[in-house]
Parts: structure tokens; sequence; C-alpha cells
């Protein structure tokens, strides 16, 4: 079989900016920006809002550098205690070069402290989606709010298809992956890899495997998006075709 024996991808720990999103949501200026926002998203009082919303909330950090939100870690850790039962010892570790990935394998390793002994490889091209010129802006509603051009195309491409300006579209997401899940056939046949990751590069990663199309990419990111330090795991069977195949066995469990 060319494939490995098993494929488990792992989401990230709550990292600082999933804690801010609910903390913006319940914050009175957002709301009053958003409010404004959905009833004209040109409006002065939208634009004014949007420069006091980007000011108060902004991290002033780069993606790779977002770190996981103060005290976080902990379900990473339960996981990992969980995921030893669940599977076999992994032959080979990727993870993201992102600090917020690099951390949560240090707490899975509090976890399950064989992993510390696992050959571990850092690897970019299961990075998270590139924002590009949007990261400034740190939402979406804030970035179309000051630059209607962008929103004016994000409407008309869609999530799918629309390229952050200077950084990715999905579909530049999947073919990076396409490039690793081809390093993993070829180095990693019939072995146990378990990699370290992040939302869009898990449901990326389904939609090669199971030849996604854009709607259902899209259905499945609105309905069933991966949680922090949620579990997936492909199981390869070397019966199905030539060559054998990966087939998902589970998606998006959380183990804490």
């Amino acid at each position: 079989m060319k494939w490995p024996e098993t494929l488990s991808l792992i989401r990230h720990d709550e990292s600082a900016y999933n804690r801010l999103k609910p903390l913006k949501a319940a914050n009175p200026l957002y709301q009053s920006f958003e409010k404004s926002f959905n009833e004209d998203p040109e409006s002065s009082e939208t634009i004014r809002l949007a420069h006091e919303v980007k000011d108060m909330f902004a991290m002033n950090v780069a993606d790779h550098n977002t770190p996981l939100a103060q005290n976080a870690g902990h379900q990473a850790e339960k996981m990992a205690s969980e995921l030893k039962n669940l599977i076999k010892p992994p032959d080979v570790i990727f993870y993201s070069p992102y600090e917020r990935t690099k951390e949560t394998l240090n707490r899975m390793i509090t976890g399950w402290p064989e992993l510390q002994n696992i050959k571990s490889y850092e690897e970019e091209r299961i990075r998270e989606q590139e924002h590009g010129l949007a990261l400034l802006y740190n939402d979406w509603k804030v970035f179309h709010a000051l630059n209607p051009d962008e929103k004016t195309l994000y409407e008309r491409q869609g999530l799918y298809w629309y390229r952050n300006p200077r950084g990715e579209n999905v579909p530049d997401v999947r073919e990076r992956l396409r490039s690793w899940m081809n390093t993993l056939t070829r180095d990693f046949a019939e072995q146990n890899v378990l990699a370290v990751t992040h939302h869009l590069t898990i449901l990326g990663i389904r939609a090669n495997q199971e030849r996604m199309s854009a709607e259902e990419f899209i259905r499945i990111d609105r309905e069933d998006k991966p949680i922090n330090a949620g579990v997936t795991i492909y199981t390869g069977d070397p019966t199905q075709g030539k060559n054998g195949k990966l087939l998902l066995d589970v998606y998006n469990k959380k183990l804490y």
C-alpha cells in the first residue's frame, strides 16, 4: 500500500485569536459596528466604527506568531491522554511551524509523554491559510468596510475562490497539501503519521482525499468546522484499488 497505515490530524488548542472572537461579539462597540455594517457597510458611521474596532481589537502579531490563549492547552493535554488509547503510537509527527501548533504539540506530550521520543518534523505545507493584508484588520467585516472593492470581489467569487490580497484562497491551500500527501506516500507508506495542524488544513486534506467539490467544502466548513484540539483519523485500506486508499474513520472527535 502506498498510503500511511493511519493518518491522524489534530487541530491546535484554543488560540488567542479564537479567544478574542466571543469577546468581540459581546463588546458594545463591536455590536454597534455590526449593526451599522449590516444596515449600510459603506456609510461614514460604519467606516468610523470600523476604525475604532480595528484599533481596539488589534492583535499586532503575525499569524505564525499567534500563540495559544492564556491558560489554554488543557484541551490538547487531555485529548492526547485519550488519543493514546485510540491510535497506535505514531512513527512520525509533523507539525505546522506556527506558534499555536508547536505549543499544542508540547501540551500533547504532557498528556502522552511517549510522543517526545517520536521523530518530528516542522512542515510549512500544513500551515493555516494565509490571509495576507486581511490579517492587519483581524476581522473580515472590518476589512470589508474599509476595503469595499475587496468586499465586492468576495461577494462575487465566494469563500472558496476568493484569494486574500497577498494571501491564499482555498485551492492554493489544497495544492500545497497535495504536495505534502505526495511526501507521505513516497517516504511514509504503511507508517502511522500524526500531524498537528489547523482548521482549513484539515478541511483541505479531507477535500483532496474525498475529491470534494467547492460546494461540498463550503457546506462542511459552514456546518461542521474542525474544533480546537479535535481529532480526525484516516486509516489505510490495502484492498481498495491497486495501491490501497485512505478511508475516513473519525472526523472532528472531541476527546476532552
